[in-house]
């Protein structure tokens, strides 16, 4: 598993946890931020997940 989908997976987790926060006190700013940082683990999962491909695609290439 590569580094940025674990990386991406605790901004997830993170950025959920300030969008909570921020929508129980009221405070719009760190709502949005939440929404910001759960959006970018998001991507970075997601980089991690097509790295995790391709090396799995380039071993599988080379086990022939």
């Amino acid at each position: 598993m590569d580094k940025d989908r674990v990386d991406g997976a605790a901004h997830q987790a993170k950025g959920a946890l300030k969008e909570t926060a921020g929508r129980m006190i009221g405070d719009k700013k760190t709502e949005a931020e939440g929404k910001t940082e759960r959006a970018a683990g998001k991507v970075q999962n997601a980089v991690g997940g097509a790295k995790d491909a391709v090396r799995d695609a380039a071993k599988e290439w080379n086990d022939r």
